[in-house]
């Protein structure tokens, strides 16, 4: 009877974890601030920009806002490099410029060492020049020095004087040291941590259409940081952001749409945005866009679409994307089944730590598919994913325990998994533990256990826990 009742329980039954790639990390909580820093980027481009006035000057002649002369267009014969000798025209320029006491020139002149436009790169000669240039209450000098403190280039790092540098480029109204300002405030660098003055900086650099500012302000209203909770403010400012191209908003806002925060819930419209942050390389987008089109929410459903954007996040060591792309293959939707490379994906995201891709893992193991079977290294993963709580891989375990597939026959350790995953609901679980009470073994016999959890297999849909009801009942 022992071997009957357990006959149809092996370890392919619970083969089934999700039919369908589930939204792991749908509108996962937003980004609060981009990457550190980036005015030394964005004022570097700023800069650059004016320190292409002065090749404008070289090549054909126009006045400047930098109160610096014009000069005529110069012919280059032959295979002269014309680039190169109007950065250096620019530089004699701006040098000579610069050392009469010019702060627009000394500024120029700073953006040339920092960027190294005709000259050898030298943030010393970079802050050197800007600090001439802030002293004379050039705004954008003022910036860009405070930005060589805060990155440590040219000058010792030190948070204190970029704060004092960016705070005087601010009150003169430049978007980025506002942006800047508001990053330190909410960070705590430089200055005691104030949420409530980081707000206000954000506000004024996104008012000028700052879209970095912009999503930071947006973060701060979808978290309560500074300000009350507000998901439709918070929806606002990240479509401004998000309108301007700035990947991560488009990423945000889409979660938003898909989630009805703030906005109403439009799968349609949050395919879009994610769609349009995908394509910039936004992993979460990507993974979020191939559920979409896995489940054909807002999109039809399309499982070769829903492949490409799994492969491209997985490719960035997405782990969920890794996990559901090995579904794929072993489903062999949107792609030719195989096993072999359903496992390699289920690898990945399983050393990363997702549950169901260790249990489906072990699961290739255990029957031998798209990899060597080892029942050792099917147990490995099961005790990985049953140790999260994946009631299958903890029902699995179990039965090797039970079994002695692959470890010790230990029926404590048995009872132990089984009644984990009993406590979850997992019907089959039940039945099995029904039939270890019933037996005594690992446990004290107890007929009256075993009659309630065979009862309540059943009704979780356990069908052949009945034979244990009916016949001990």
């Amino acid at each position: 009877m022992r071997q009957g009742m357990f006959m149809n329980f092996n370890l392919t039954v619970h083969s089934k974890l999700a039919a369908t790639p589930t939204p792991i990390s749908i509108a996962a909580s937003p980004d609060f601030l981009l990457p550190a820093i980036t005015t030394k980027i964005r004022s570097a481009r700023r800069a650059a920009l004016h320190a292409l006035l002065a090749i404008c000057i070289a090549l054909a002649g126009c006045s400047t806002k930098f109160e610096t002369p014009t000069l005529n267009s110069v012919q280059s014969p032959g295979s002269f490099n014309s680039e190169s000798y109007n950065q250096k025209a620019a530089y004699n320029l701006f040098l000579t410029e610069a050392k009469q006491g010019f702060a627009s020139a000394q500024y120029n002149l700073g953006v040339i060492y920092a960027k190294g436009l005709g000259v050898s790169r030298d943030y010393e000669e970079a802050a050197n020049w800007y600090r001439r240039s802030a002293e004379q209450g050039n705004a954008e000098a003022q910036n860009s020095l405070g930005s060589l403190y805060y990155n440590g280039q040219g000058v010792s790092l030190d948070y204190v004087e970029a704060i004092k540098w960016y705070g005087l480029s601010a009150e003169q109204g430049v978007a980025d040291a506002q942006y800047n300002m508001g990053v330190m405030y909410a960070k705590g660098q430089g200055i005691p941590q104030d949420y409530k003055e980081a707000l206000k900086w954000y506000g004024l650099s996104a008012d000028q259409r700052d879209d970095r500012a912009q999503y930071n302000l947006g973060s701060m209203y979808y978290t309560g940081q500074g300000v009350s909770q507000d998901y439709k403010e918070a929806a606002k400012w990240y479509k401004l952001a998000a309108e301007q191209g700035l990947a991560r908003a488009q990423y945000n806002l889409g979660s938003m749409y898909y989630n009805g925060q703030g906005v109403r819930r439009d799968y349609k419209t949050a395919a879009y945005w994610y769609h349009l942050s995908a394509e910039q390389g936004v992993a979460d987008a990507q993974y979020n866009l191939g559920v979409m089109y896995a489940k054909g929410l807002g999109v039809l459903q399309d499982y070769k679409e829903a492949v490409k954007w799994y492969r491209l996040a997985s490719k960035q060591g997405f782990a969920e994307a890794q996990y559901n792309l090995g579904l794929m293959y072993e489903k062999g939707q949107g792609v030719s089944q195989e096993y072999k490379t359903a496992a390699y994906w289920y690898r990945l995201s399983a050393e990363q730590g997702v549950a169901q891709a260790q249990y489906s893992l072990g699961l290739r193991y255990a029957n031998g598919q798209g990899v060597v079977q080892d029942l050792r290294e099917a147990a490995n993963w099961y005790r990985l994913s049953a140790e999260q709580g994946v009631a299958q891989a903890q029902y699995n375990l179990g039965l090797m325990y039970e079994k002695g597939l692959g470890l010790s026959q230990d029926y404590k350790e048995a009872v132990i998994w089984y009644g984990r995953a009993s406590e979850q609901g997992f019907a089959p679980a039940k039945c099995n533990l029904a039939g270890i009470y019933i037996l005594g073994f690992g446990v004290t016999q107890d007929m009256s256990m075993a009659k309630r959890l065979a009862k309540e297999g059943y009704d979780g849909g356990a069908k052949y826990c009945y034979e244990i009801w009916k016949k001990y009942n």
